[in-house]
């Protein structure tokens, strides 16, 4: 590997990683606000502890992405100079007002919800906690924004002098059809994954507090809508990633020519090159219909738009790695809907048996296998499955943004710049080698030190055990 391949996966270590925090972070904030607003309605003490557990939950996962946040801008100035002296004017505003979102208004009013229990009146405690959520969601848009100039620069113009980009309209880069596309599709996907972080605490500790049992069902709840909700935010992404970057939908289907009503194929053996594969299952007209909106659409062929990319670019190759883009986007969708389905079970087999609705729908599967009936409990077998939850949505948003990131290659910006102009000048494949190596251990340390973190709050009561009278009297002194 030469330097900018090992620059490129050091980039792709720190900013994966970094994401598996990010989603949990969203989620679990809007969580403990929608529980703590619940407690507040409803009086239920079970709202209050389960409140309590999640916003713990969120200070630690929030901890460490903002330390690893903080590695990945750094990665600008150390593997990306080239691309931050370009391009700084146009991400200068965006990253400035994220840190500020994400260090001045989110941290700040996540300690005064950590310690503004019985300090602050419940509303105004309450309104703590919603800023916290609402913080993340515009910390996220702004990032995706920044993102989205990436995958379709606007608003944007070279200094005839000095030739770097500077930003012409800032309200046109965060109206970017690219991020009113991806952000609630990224939001979904922070559904989820938060969504099965909660799912798999509650049902491994279902048996010690009856609030587990609550928080599972929340779980499998916030997972199932946000999968729903990834899907329909995915068809219309679909369609105007064909718009802007029609070679990212080619590759994702291994399309060398242009096709009217283009199948897709769910599964595929053999080589992804200009024959098709000896082997495939193939929905037809659905590859036209996800990148057009109609099942005749035509969709552009790799070797037409390399054709195209050719005589407007000048010479080279704009092909991404299509075994890459091909398998991520299958196991994108793979992952995505064992998670629903998983969910959707756990919701199923802990369902309410006194209720009319489970009881009608028990009588009409009574055929079905015990294990299969509504309200039958989640089997023992499964329960190890259902404890892997949070590794399926993780593994879909990991998936999804190599896809995104990998299918707009050779481009850093597409149609303006490429990967190789962006590098850092200078840089050797040693300080590659050795900052990658850094970041690997210290990651590493971070993902003990945050998994043993949530396991010993797991662990813990919800609900402290009642003193007893005689415990409760202070001991006589002699």
């Amino acid at each position: 590997m030469d330097v900018l391949d090992l620059t490129r996966l050091q980039f792709a270590v720190v900013t994966i990683y970094h994401y598996l925090f990010v989603p949990l972070s969203i989620c679990l904030s809007a969580a403990a606000a929608g529980l703590q607003l619940a407690w507040m309605r409803t009086g239920q003490e079970r709202f209050l502890l389960l409140t309590k557990f999640v916003g713990k939950l969120l200070i630690v996962t929030f901890a460490v992405g903002v330390v690893t946040g903080l590695v990945q801008e750094f990665q600008f100035g150390l593997g990306w100079s080239a691309f931050a002296r370009f391009y700084g004017d146009v991400f200068g505003p965006t990253l400035a007002i994220e840190g500020m979102l994400a260090f001045f208004l989110e941290a700040t009013f996540l300690a005064l919800w950590y310690f503004g229990w019985d300090r602050l009146p419940r509303r105004l405690h309450a309104a703590t906690i919603v800023v916290v959520a609402v913080g993340t969601l515009l910390s996220a848009y702004i990032i995706l924004a920044a993102n989205s100039f990436m995958q379709n620069p606007i608003a944007y113009a070279l200094d005839p002098v000095t030739g770097r980009a500077h930003l012409t309209s800032f309200t046109e880069l965060l109206t970017n059809e690219v991020v009113l596309a991806a952000f609630p599709h990224t939001i979904a996907g922070c559904a989820m994954a938060g969504g099965g972080l909660l799912m798999a605490i509650g049902v491994w500790r279902s048996s010690a507090d009856a609030a587990f049992r609550t928080l599972s069902r929340l779980g499998a709840w916030i997972m199932l809508a946000g999968g729903a909700a990834v899907a329909i935010s995915g068809d219309h992404l679909g369609k105007v990633m064909t718009a802007v970057q029609p070679m990212k939908m080619a590759a994702a289907e291994a399309l060398y020519e242009t096709t009217t009503g283009a199948p897709f194929s769910v599964f595929a053996i053999g080589s992804l090159g200009h024959d098709r594969p000896f082997f495939s299952i193939e929905i037809p007209y659905l590859l036209s219909f996800l990148g057009t909106g109609s099942f005749g659409g035509t969709v552009q062929g790799i070797d037409d738009l390399q054709a195209q990319y050719v005589a407007e670019y000048g010479p080279g190759s704009y092909v991404p790695m299509i075994p890459v883009a091909f398998w991520t986007f299958r196991l994108m969708m793979g992952a995505g809907i064992l998670a629903m389905a998983l969910a959707a079970f756990h919701l199923w087999s802990t369902a309410d048996r006194s209720g009319r609705f489970t009881a009608r729908l028990a009588r009409l599967t009574g055929r079905l296998p015990s294990f299969l009936q509504p309200g039958s409990g989640t089997p023992r077998w499964l329960r190890r499955f259902v404890l892997l939850a949070p590794a399926l949505p993780a593994a879909a948003n990991t998936f999804g943004w190599i896809f995104t990131e990998t299918a707009r290659q050779p481009w850093l910006a597409f149609g303006i710049s490429k990967v190789a102009d962006g590098i850092s000048p200078g840089l050797t494949s040693a300080e590659v080698i050795a900052s990658l190596a850094g970041f690997t251990l210290i990651y590493g340390l971070l993902a003990v030190a945050w998994c043993r973190l949530v396991m010993h709050l797991s662990r813990q009561p919800l609900a402290a055990p009642p003193v007893s009278p005689a415990a409760a009297e202070p001991a006589l002194a002699y």
